[in-house]
């Protein structure tokens, strides 16, 4: 009864302005999951202009219609919020393969061996620098870094430059360490590493200050970054995202995502947080159309995968007492969060190590100590190792995680077998502990890191299947519904876009994925399998499987 009278509300005030705001268009005949606070599932909808103007049955919205409505049949097909990328690194991936080499191992790419990562950089050499991302020393079969010696073996004349998967670690040739002038004297970054080989010379391999080099690199022109954000967007678009959180830009590449807005290349809504790692946090910016600016981002440790997260017991290979280590002190970090929580910011820090959560937890609670802000959804990125007594902790200060729950799926069984034991391995992404205290949460693939596909993510946190095809931490699985809510009306909420984004009601944007089955019903198993049919941003299509 009280759902009913609600939804005679919302269409008597429809009601009200229909003479003045008839439907563009009304979507029926499929199977419509708002993902609303009640988890409500409506036969049909219209939208006018870019936006939502109502819900109900079927014959209440024909009720609307006008002859310029246009009636769409979804044919049976699923229809949910456009798909929320709660962190992400966009247009990154649109770059892969166009400008930069794509130098990922299987099941993301194709490279296995040392020999292959070569051939593929030598098929790139040119007149300026040589670059690749991607790589993954665990997967490739020498099971070691590529030195700066690999990378002389194509070229000793170029510049070379290859990131690892992780983002966290990076090699470069004897060129470009002679370029960024680092030699054995160079002193130890802070915050990273410059590996040495047994003579003492830097072998190439650093570890998170990749700053070093990464300043010399002459950046992508205009013309390649409208090209990546083309390509990147239509990547996105086939995976049913609308909208994706940048996690950490600033002035320059907010402004070049305007350039490509303003040229059409850019065609979904981008988020971007900025990164701060001074005193002084970057100033709120104007925003409009299809980019806007979020809160700021930090890093207090680096990747599991790349052994530079910073835990609390050490790692389960290598040296038997190292753990990985901190970005900074827990002090410094206190005092950037204070800075910006004083001014009114979401903070976001990147968090892998229980160790580093322990860091960034300190440093919200002193915040909110000196100056309380209710609601500030602070956020911890990524949150891999995270302890109950951590998540009890989150609960009380009201922080908020996104969760890297793909690390199942992609890493996990060297989680368990290499990097950290079996029982520390089961409990990664710990989504039902998070659930069972309350603690709203997001999903996400950290691209280009893994692939964009928020329904893996999905099928990820109900499966928790590692690649190869081993359940790791059953007990922290969790259901469909749940799992569809953090990568749509969750991940809206996290970001203070609640009232636009993140399900089907009235007065939101008309931003929708079309799916070829519902998850709700189709086996656990086959969540991975569903199609995304067709992507809408503001009430236009933007991406059809199967063009009309």
């Amino acid at each position: 009864m009280q759902r009913q009278f609600a939804r005679t509300t919302a269409l008597f005030w429809i009601g009200s302005l229909a003479l003045a705001q008839a439907p563009d268009r009304i979507y029926q005949n499929g199977i419509v999951l708002t993902m609303d606070k009640d988890g409500r599932r409506v036969e049909a909808f219209a939208t006018a202009g870019d936006r939502i103007i109502a819900t109900g049955t079927r014959d209440e919205l024909m009720k609307l219609a006008t002859p310029r409505t246009v009636i769409i049949n979804l044919f049976g097909k699923t229809m949910v919020p456009g798909f929320y990328a709660a962190h992400d690194h966009f247009p990154s991936v649109g770059h892969l393969g166009l400008h930069t080499a794509d130098l990922n191992s299987p099941p993301i790419g194709k490279i296995e061996t040392i020999a292959q990562l070569q051939a593929t950089l030598r098929a790139r050499v040119g007149s300026g620098w040589i670059t690749g991302r991607g790589y993954d020393d665990t997967l490739l079969k020498e099971r070691r870094h590529p030195t700066r010696e690999d990378l002389d073996a194509v070229s000793k004349d170029r510049p070379i430059w290859i990131v690892h998967v992780s983002g966290h670690l990076g090699v470069a040739n004897s060129k470009a360490l002679e370029i960024a002038g680092i030699t054995r004297d160079t002193p130890k970054p802070a915050g990273g590493v410059i590996r040495h080989d047994a003579k003492g010379e830097p072998n190439g391999v650093f570890e998170e200050s990749l700053g070093l080099i990464t300043k010399h690199l002459p950046g992508y022109t205009r013309a390649q970054n409208i090209e990546a954000t083309a390509a990147a967007s239509a990547i996105y678009l086939k995976q049913g995202v609308t909208t994706a959180i940048i996690a950490g830009g600033d002035i320059n590449s907010i402004a070049a995502l305007k350039r490509a807005e303003q040229s059409g290349a850019l065609k979904i809504r981008v988020r971007s947080m900025r990164f701060m790692n001074g005193d002084n946090p970057p100033r709120p910016n104007e925003s409009a159309g299809l980019v806007s600016i979020g809160g700021v981002k930090m890093q207090q440790d680096g990747s599991l995968q790349g052994l530079t997260g910073y835990l609390t017991l050490p790692y389960s290979i290598g040296d038997p007492k190292f753990r990985g280590y901190p970005l900074r002190s827990r002090e410094k970090l206190a005092a950037l969060v204070l800075t910006a929580h004083k001014a009114g910011l979401q903070v976001a820090i990147h968090g892998n190590g229980d160790a580093a959560i322990d860091d960034i937890l300190f440093a919200f609670e002193q915040a909110q100590k000196a100056f309380p802000r209710p609601d500030a959804r602070h956020r911890i990125e990524h949150c891999q190792t995270v302890r109950e007594d951590q998540l009890d902790k989150m609960k009380a200060l009201g922080v908020t995680p996104s969760f890297f729950v793909g690390h199942v799926y992609y890493w996990g069984d060297r989680h368990r077998d290499l990097f950290l034991g079996p029982e520390r391995a089961a409990r990664i992404s710990p989504l039902a502990s998070a659930l069972r205290r309350g603690i709203r949460f997001t999903l996400h693939d950290d691209t280009p890191v893994t692939p964009v596909n928020p329904l893996l993510l999905v099928w990820g946190a109900v499966n928790r299947q590692t690649r190869d095809g081993k359940v790791l931490g059953a007990d922290q699985r969790i259901g469909v519904l749940d799992a569809l809510r953090a990568v749509t009306s969750e991940a809206a909420w996290q970001n203070f876009e609640e009232k636009e984004k993140g399900s089907i009601e009235a007065g939101k944007l008309a931003d929708f994925a079309i799916l070829s089955d519902n998850p709700l019903t189709v086996s656990a198993a086959k969540l991975r399998e569903i199609q995304v049919t067709e992507t809408i941003i503001g009430g236009k299509s933007q991406f059809r499987r199967y063009p009309d």
